[in-house]
């Protein structure tokens, strides 16, 4: 035992005392935040677009007025969407400055992106090529700045008096405009069809604009009636479980791969099979990671919960509540412990016959196709928990510690939790063994890994 425990602090302090363990394990929740800030910070720094509104001869009169109108109403739509987002945020993290700043944040999101402005006289005046050659000039890269603009709009009309559009913009990928004005002219069309027939456009347009306030309720809500973010917390919280145990198997499991095969090409695991048995390395190695991925959890909780009392200080009381309650806590333990052993000795078994990264690509290919499966099965666990098929994949043990943290707050039957819990134990035991007699047979040969290799590794346990 006292070997395991210095095989395991040896693999510890190996990761635990590098910068790069703390920078990568740093890395995770600051890309987190960042991948779901940087759309937002991009759409609210997008630049404000001159537009100039030209109207190409007699039959397209009113088509400026109308595409004015409908950037005033979209501007309206946008502000009040931003609002209500705004409100959802101050309500869900209640009273504080984070709160305060993300209502901030969402109400930016409801300006203009685009704004109108007069057209210059000579642009104004001009007609045909000598038009096209006064736009070319505004757009382009000699205008002075005060003179420039970021797209010019011919409003016009086919033969058949439907209204058009040509649409020049100083940047060929920027679509904005053109798709604001694509839609405009959808909805002028639209009016003057309406009007033909004797249809009050207006009456169309308040009854397309209609927002019904639609209410959820169910009788498992926390208020017995109506459904608030307090009981969709559970199901995001074992979504949350599910992706972070799957982030941490790749984690240790990649981590063992590479250490053992590193010894093995060093020569090293020769010195250590001189002082300990494989047995006594595998499960040294094993712990030590585990210890490492506890350390990486334990990091992680603590920034996220750090956040989300600064930011949202009543979800983080809900979260604790959801958490400690009802052996929430025990439950996604006991299905990460049997998730991680699963897969933890399988990996260190695969490393101890490669001495480069090349050598475990044969088995890592299909390991980690069926590592993508739950969490591709998990996301519908969400919505549907008892969907017959992620009933089904539950009791399969490699998808089983993913799926089951996600099926939690639907309080699957007590018959599937001991059922599920019992299959993936006895896989983890039986990886264990399959592990270990591999583990043995490559750390003491130089045989290069293969199918029929790996496969006689565990029939002869390395004899």
């Amino acid at each position: 035992m006292n070997r395991i425990l210095l095989i395991a602090r040896r693999e510890f302090l190996a990761y635990a005392q590098t910068a790069g363990f703390w920078l990568s394990l740093l890395a995770f929740p600051i890309f987190a935040v960042l991948g779901g800030a940087i759309p937002m910070l991009m759409k609210n720094s997008e630049p404000m677009r001159d537009v100039v509104l030209i109207e190409d001869g007699p039959a397209a009169t009113g088509l400026a007025a109308f595409v004015r109108d409908a950037l005033a109403a979209d501007v309206d739509k946008q502000r009040e969407i931003a609002q209500k987002a705004a409100e959802k945020a101050e309500e869900m993290g209640g009273p504080g400055m984070g709160a305060s700043a993300a209502s901030g944040a969402m109400a930016s999101l409801g300006q203009p992106k685009m704004t109108l402005v007069e057209a210059p006289a000579d642009l104004a005046r001009a007609t045909g090529e000598d038009q096209e050659e006064r736009i070319r000039y505004y757009l382009g890269d000699d205008v002075a700045k005060e003179e420039e603009v970021d797209a010019v709009v011919i409003l016009t009309r086919k033969d058949s008096g439907q209204p058009t559009a040509r649409v020049w913009s100083r940047r060929a990928s920027d679509n904005t405009v053109r798709n604001f004005v694509d839609e405009a002219m959808k909805d002028a069309n639209r009016a003057e069809m309406f009007s033909q027939a004797g249809i009050d456009p207006a009456v169309v347009t308040e009854t397309s604009a209609y927002d019904p306030e639609v209410v959820a309720l169910s009788p498992s809500a926390a208020s017995g009636g109506e459904v608030s973010f307090r009981d969709k917390l559970p199901g995001i919280i074992g979504l949350g479980s599910a992706f972070l145990l799957w982030s941490l198997i790749i984690t240790g499991a990649s981590i063992l791969l590479n250490s053992v095969m590193e010894e093995k090409s060093n020569k090293i695991l020769e010195v250590l099979l001189s002082s300990a048995s494989p047995t006594e390395i595998l499960t040294g190695k094993v712990l030590g990671v585990a210890l490492l991925t506890t350390t990486v959890l334990l990091a992680w909780g603590g920034i996220g919960a750090a956040a989300l009392f600064q930011f949202a200080p009543q979800q983080a009381i809900n979260v604790g509540e959801i958490v400690m309650s009802d052996g929430m806590l025990a439950y996604f333990a006991a299905y990460a412990i049997g998730g991680y052993l699963m897969y933890a000795v399988l990996f260190a078994a695969i490393g101890a016959f490669c001495e480069t990264p090349r050598d475990a690509q044969t088995l890592m290919g299909p390991i980690m196709m069926v590592l993508v499966i739950p969490i591709l099965v998990v996301q519908m666990a969400l919505q549907t928990p008892d969907a017959p098929l992620v009933k089904f994949m539950s009791w399969v043990p490699f998808f089983t510690p993913f799926l089951m943290p996600a099926r939690a707050p639907s309080d699957p039957p007590m018959i599937e939790i001991v059922g599920t819990m019992a299959g993936m134990f006895a896989m983890a035991l039986l990886m264990v063994w399959i592990a270990g007699r591999a583990f043995r047979a490559g750390a003491l040969s130089d045989v290069k890994l293969s199918w029929k290799s790996f496969a006689g590794a565990i029939r002869g346990g390395g004899r």
